[in-house]
């Protein structure tokens, strides 16, 4: 059974305004974020995916693994996606103190900012970009397993972070959910707004690949667009 719902309670939000669960709007929009990554071959495919549909996401990032790939990490930014901090070692924070909990984000910041100035430096490839300067100092983060501390959560914000959790969940990393059940969980709830959790993981990837094209078909169809999270709808 399932502890954690595929779409987010309304009371839960109000619980903690402070995070980013949704995007208000009456726009046929859609935030699709995916976490995890980059992972070799998985991530590539869903870039390629998203591309079909000019559809643009968000990648919540693990550190590691940023500098384990980083070629695909720059595909992701050069595709004109948005990125998120997803902690450097998918870390509990219920079940680390907060100060390494603290230092493994900023680990991660750092290298996310450091590929972002590599690339800042390409002129003649940045006219071709679609990610907006503007946006490049947009700090995104998510805690792995959608949990941590209070007191992690003040002092991360405290840091300019922007704390994105969701308004559906796909539960595509989990056994106990087939391919049918993964696609409904998306189509039965997302709506306008909505911020999707997907995985580009190894894990998830048998769920993520029925689901996602289906999702992206779907809402094309009934006239959506899929965004990156940015400073306009943040704010």
């Amino acid at each position: 059974m399932k502890i954690i719902p595929a779409k987010t309670p309304g009371f839960v939000k109000a619980l903690f305004p402070s995070f980013a669960w949704n995007i208000d709007t009456t726009h046929k929009v859609l935030y699709l974020t995916f976490d995890d990554g980059p992972t070799p071959e998985i991530t590539d495919w869903v870039l390629n995916t998203l591309k079909e549909y000019n559809a643009k996401a968000t990648f919540f990032c693990i550190g590691k693994n940023i500098e384990s790939h980083p070629e695909i990490f720059q595909s992701i930014i050069k595709a004109g996606h948005s990125i998120g901090n997803h902690t450097y070692n998918h870390l509990k924070g219920w079940k680390t103190k907060t100060a390494q909990y603290i230092e493994d984000i900023e680990k991660t910041q750092q290298l996310i900012h450091s590929k972002h100035q590599a690339k800042s430096n390409k002129t003649v490839e940045l006219l071709h970009w679609d990610l907006e300067l503007k946006d490049w100092d947009l700090k995104l983060f998510r805690p792995p397993y959608g949990k941590f501390k209070s007191k992690q959560s003040k002092k991360i914000r405290k840091l300019g972070y922007n704390i994105v959790l969701w308004d559906v969940l796909s539960y595509d990393w989990d056994k106990s959910t087939n391919e049918e059940a993964c696609l409904k969980n998306i189509i039965s709830a997302a709506k306008e707004g909505s911020i999707i959790v997907f995985h580009d993981s190894v894990k998830a990837s048998q769920n993520l690949k029925y689901s996602l094209p289906k999702v992206l078909d779907y809402y094309s169809k009934k006239g959506f667009i899929f965004k990156s999270l940015n400073k306009k709808d943040l704010n």
